[in-house]
């Protein structure tokens, strides 16, 4: 546990350190985010801030191999780097969203040809295969689509890692653990640079990249204390806002009949809180509060029987149905 506040505090402090010179290089690297009326910020913003958050967790991972055997990690990395590529080349020269889809794909096959893969029950093996290719660029994806308001996408990350760290710790899991504690400090140092007003973005790289972690750890979380027929539940629950919020816009485009994955707007969550009457900073912590009070769930279903587990996982999804069809209302009171 030593080594895992340790390597916290040393990913904190070079994402404190890089994201400036992350700030400062954007502009001669061309990685620019310029305003749009589908846009929240009203001038052209840096958006490098991802290879800052990517570099402090690789080097978090460098330290890691000193002290641990990271053979099993090392395909996780690997496949983050290439979808954290894919966003590089998106947020400078632009990537094709059915290329970048196909690349995202390719860096989860990587991943379950490598033995990291789902493993549910009274599944068969090409089932779990889907699964796993579904969830990881499902998530990748969320992550993606929530880094929509100053600090959002950043902060849920940082949360949803803090809760990483904290089931890995009741279960033994401490090199998934320190991994975890990596990313919190990576997206804490870069948050404080990020949160509203933001002086810069961390633009597809990060967020891809974040995504694409997050739900790899995800996958190697393990409970040997509870069955797998309630444990899986926990990291649907830890990520379970950019799943709801990707879910609301998915059904809300579809709805207007519109491609859910290539039409943007101002259609999430967050901006339908800011349409109810929030400020944007007051949008983000409440989405926040809400992460953070799944992830408590998350950790009561570790140990919950099957029908407790079952009773938290059915409350949160007819919640999360009125509150998509709340939102949705929000959305077209306001649009008329």
């Amino acid at each position: 546990m030593t080594t895992t506040m340790l390597i916290f505090a040393g990913a904190l402090i070079l994402a404190i350190g890089g994201t400036p010179l992350a700030r400062y290089l954007a502009p001669y690297l061309g990685v620019i985010d310029q305003p749009s009326q589908r846009k929240m910020h009203t001038r052209p913003m840096p958006r490098l801030g991802g290879m800052a958050i990517y570099l402090t967790v690789m080097a978090a991972a460098l330290v890691l191999r000193t002290r641990y055997n990271i053979h099993q990690l090392v395909s996780i990395l690997l496949g983050a780097s290439w979808v954290s590529f894919l966003g590089v080349w998106d947020d400078r020269w632009g990537l094709r969203p059915l290329l970048k889809l196909v690349g995202q794909i390719a860096g989860a096959l990587f991943l379950v040809l490598s033995g990291v893969r789902v493993n549910l029950p009274l599944t068969p093996p090409w089932a779990d295969v889907l699964v796993t290719v579904l969830w990881l660029v499902g998530i990748t994806n969320a992550f993606n689509l929530l880094d929509n308001m100053d600090g959002l996408s950043g902060g849920v990350a940082a949360i949803a890692a803090a809760f990483f760290v904290l089931l890995t710790a009741f279960s033994g899991q401490y090199l998934v653990g320190a991994l975890s504690a990596a990313v919190l400090g990576a997206c804490l140092g870069f948050l404080i640079y990020n949160f509203n007003p933001a002086s810069i973005f961390m633009g597809d790289s990060g967020s891809l990249f974040l995504g694409f972690l997050l739900a790899a750890i995800g996958i190697k979380l393990r409970f040997p204390d509870n069955v797998t027929f309630v444990t899986w539940m926990v990291p649907v629950l830890v990520l379970g806002l950019p799943i709801f919020d990707t879910t609301l816009v998915i059904v809300s485009r579809l709805r207007r009949g519109l491609n859910p994955l290539t039409t943007p707007g101002k259609d999430h969550v967050s901006h339908r809180l800011v349409m109810a009457g929030l400020t944007q900073r007051e949008a983000v912590l409440t989405l926040y509060l809400i992460s953070g009070a799944l992830g408590v769930l998350a950790i009561f279903v570790t140990q919950a029987s099957i029908l407790e587990g079952y009773a938290v996982g059915g409350t949160v999804a007819l919640a999360g149905l009125i509150a998509l069809w709340k939102l949705e209302q929000v959305y077209n009171r306001e649009r008329g």
